[in-house]
């Protein structure tokens, strides 16, 4: 019989931290938005439009980098106290390599290691019953 794998992961814009439920014990990771190089100083941007760019553009790497570990799962929740797990998900949604994966997400507060593993485990527990 084949087991489904499953995958947590809380996010923000800066930190995604990935809960691996699919093997005993479950594993954790962490994907980062690093942040571009700060300009030069001698360097001086002419308006806002360009580090606006710089910004969609390394957020666009961090979801992009979140969507290839989760074509890996069946299962994911994502959870965490801003808007980037809906605007990972509204992505997720424009692209049919997810469309088999089931992807929902919460609204939860800052949490310590223990609280995400926690809620990771009891949120699959949950949705297996």
């Amino acid at each position: 019989m084949k087991s489904t794998k499953y995958l947590g992961i809380w996010m923000d814009h800066s930190i995604a931290y990935l809960i691996d439920l699919s093997n005993d014990p479950f594993s954790t990771a962490i994907i980062e938005s690093k942040p571009e190089q700060k300009p030069d100083d001698q360097y001086v941007y002419k308006d806002e439009s360009h580090l606006l760019n710089i910004e969609h553009g390394q957020l666009s790497t961090y979801y992009n980098n979140l969507g290839d570990v989760i074509l890996g799962y069946e299962s994911v929740i994502l959870f965490g106290p801003t808007d980037a797990k809906s605007e990972l998900l509204n992505l997720l949604n424009k692209n049919h390599l997810f469309n088999k994966i089931k992807i929902e997400i919460c609204s939860t507060d800052k949490m310590s290691e223990t609280e995400r593993n926690s809620f990771v485990n009891n949120y699959f527990l949950s949705v297996k019953e």
